[in-house]
C-alpha cells in the first residue's frame, strides 16, 4: 500500500537528492522492472557464455569461495552459494509468502483458493506428463519437475505491461496460481530432490526448528533471533542431503504473523503520546525521545513476518534473482550441435511442457472446476483471460532453472539442453500470452476497478 507523500503531513522541504532519490524509487517499485532485470540479466549469461570469453563465465562461477575458518570452514563454488546460499533466502521469503496467503490472503479460504488451486494441479501435472513422455526410461527422465514451475517475477511483470486494462480479479488469479505453484514446488524440491538422507545431521535442523515455533509461540518478535538460528539450520539440512533452501521455507513458517501490538493500540497510543506532550517546548531531546517511542511501537505494530517479507523483496527482486539467473543461464549454443540439442527429448519435453502443458493444464483445470461448480470464475473475468494467464504461466525460468540444476547437477550437456528448453519454452509463453491478453483485455478501465486497486 502506498501512503499520500511526506510532505502531505509534514512540512518537510525536500532536497536534490530527495526528487532524485523518489524518481528512482518510483521506477524501480514498477512490477514490470523485476522481469526485466530478469531478461538482461539472461541476455548478458548467454551473450557472454557464447563469446570469445566464454571462458571467463564457467571460470568465474566455478571458482571456489571459503566461508568459514579452520574445521568449520566450506569451499565450494560461486555458482554453489548462489544457487544454494542466496537462493535459500529467495525460498525464505517464497515461504513468507506462502504463509501469508494461506493464513490472510488469497488461499486463506476454499473458496478464494480453490479456482487457482486447481489450476496450480493441471498446471503442475500436464507439463510433468508431456515432459515424461519425451524422456520415459531414460536417466534423464529425472528433470521431469522442470516445466512444472511458473516465475512469478516474470509473469507478474509482463502482466503489469498492459497496465490498468488488467482486471483486479485477474490479477490476483495470476498471484494465487503462482504461490499455489511454488507450495507445490516446494514440496516436489523436498520429497523428490532429496539425496541420501542422514538422518543424524538433520535432527539438529529439526530441533532448532522447534526451538524457533516455541520462540513463536512466546511471541518473541526479533527478526535478529530468527536469522541467526537460520544459520545451523540451514548447515544441518545441507549435511543431512536435503535441499537447503528446504529450510528456508521451514525457517519462513515459524516467523510470528501476528504483531504485540494492535493497530488500533498503536494508533491510539501514539496520538495520546503527541497530545500529552504538544504544549511542552520544542527541544532536541524532546524530538529524539518522542520519535525513539514512536518506533519502537511502530516496530511492535508490525509482525516480523511482515517486517521481513518488506524489507527483503527488494534484495531479492533486484539483487538475488538478477545474480541467479546471470549465473544459471550461460547456455553455450554450438552452431553445429545446435540441431541436436534443440531435438534432444530434454529439449523438447522442457520447452513444448512449459509451452503446451501449462496453458493446457491451467485453462482445462480451470475450466473443468467451474464447469463442475468446484470453483467460480472471478467477477469481470472472461475464459479468454483465463487463456491469457495459462499462457504466462509457461514462464518457467527462475524454478525452472533451479530444478535443472537439481536434476542434472555436473551433467554439463544434459543441463544445458534443459537450459535451452526453459529459454525457448517461456519465450514462446511469453510472447503469446502478452499477445492474446493485448487483443482480449478491455482498452478502457472501469471506474469501479479502479477504486477497487487502489483500496488495495
Amino acid at each position: 500500500m502506498r501512503l499520500p507523500p511526506l510532505e502531505q503531513y509534514y512540512a518537510c522541504p525536500k532536497t536534490v537528492l530527495d526528487h532524485f532519490r523518489e524518481a528512482l524509487q518510483k521506477r524501480l517499485e514498477h512490477p514490470s522492472v523485476p522481469g526485466l532485470l530478469l531478461l538482461l540479466s539472461t541476455l548478458i549469461a548467454l551473450l557472454w557464455a557464447n563469446s570469445p570469453w566464454g571462458a571467463s563465465y564457467e571460470e568465474l562461477f566455478f571458482t571456489h569461495f571459503v566461508i568459514g575458518y579452520g574445521d568449520l570452514a566450506l569451499s565450494k563454488p560461486l555458482v554453489f552459494w548462489i544457487n544454494d546460499g542466496l537462493m535459500a533466502i529467495f525460498f525464505f521469503l517464497v515461504g513468507l509468502e506462502i504463509k501469508q496467503e494461506l493464513l490472510q490472503g488469497e488461499l486463506s479460504s476454499w473458496q478464494k483458493a480453490a479456482l487457482p488451486v486447481y489450476a496450480a494441479v493441471g498446471g503442475m501435472a500436464i507439463p510433468a506428463l508431456i515432459f515424461t513422455l519425451f524422456n520415459h526410461g531414460m536417466p534423464t527422465q529425472r528433470g521431469w519437475a522442470i516445466p512444472s514451475a511458473t516465475d512469478i517475477a516474470f509473469a507478474v511483470g509482463l502482466l503489469s505491461l498492459l497496465g490498468d486494462r488488467v482486471p483486479f480479479p485477474l490479477r490476483i488469479f495470476l498471484l494465487s496460481l503462482a504461490i499455489a505453484d511454488d507450495i507445490g514446488a516446494v514440496l516436489i524440491i523436498a520429497l523428490f530432490y532429496t539425496e541420501q538422507l542422514a538422518l543424524g545431521a538433520l535432527i539438529p535442523g529439526i530441533i532448532l526448528l522447534g526451538v524457533l515455533w516455541g520462540l513463536n509461540r512466546l511471541r518473541i518478535q526479533t527478526l535478529g533471533v530468527y536469522a541467526v538460528l537460520a544459520v545451523p539450520i540451514w548447515l544441518s539440512f545441507l549435511s543431512s542431503g536435503v535441499h537447503p533452501t528446504v529450510a528456508g521455507v521451514l525457517v519462513a513458517f515459524t516467523l510470528p504473523i501476528r504483531p504485540r501490538l494492535p493497530w488500533e493500540a498503536f494508533r491510539n497510543g501514539t496520538l495520546r503520546l503527541l497530545s500529552d506532550h504538544a504544549q511542552q517546548p520544542p527541544s532536541p531531546a524532546l524530538a529524539v525521545a518522542l520519535s525513539e517511542h514512536i518506533e519502537r511501537a511502530s516496530t511492535a505494530a508490525v509482525s516480523p513476518l511482515h517486517r521481513a517479507l518488506h524489507g527483503l523483496h527488494p534484495w531479492v527482486n533486484y539483487g538475488i534473482m538478477p545474480v541467479f539467473a546471470l549465473a544459471n543461464a550461460g547456455v553455450q549454443l554450438e552452431l553445429g550441435g545446435l540441431q541436436e540439442m534443440l531435438l534432444s527429448p530434454v529439449t523438447l519435453g522442457v520447452a513444448l511442457g512449459l509451452f503446451l502443458g501449462k496453458q493446457i493444464g491451467i485453462f482445462a483445470f480451470s475450466w473443468a472446476s467451474v464447469r463442475l461448480r468446484l470453483a467460480m470464475l472471478p467477477k469481470g473475468v472472461r475464459w479468454s483471460h483465463i487463456y491469457g494467464v495459462a499462457l504466462l504461466g509457461g514462464i518457467g525460468f527462475t524454478m525452472s532453472l533451479f530444478i535443472a540444476g537439481l536434476s542434472y547437477g555436473e551433467q554439463y550437456l544434459v543441463l544445458n539442453e534443459a537450459k535451452l528448453g526453459i529459454l525457448l519454452g517461456s519465450f514462446l509463453s511469453a510472447v503469446l500470452g502478452i499477445g492474446v491478453l493485448q487483443r482480449t483485455l478491455p482498452k478502457t478501465v472501469p471506474a469501479l476497478q479502479k477504486s477497487a486497486e487502489h483500496a488495495h
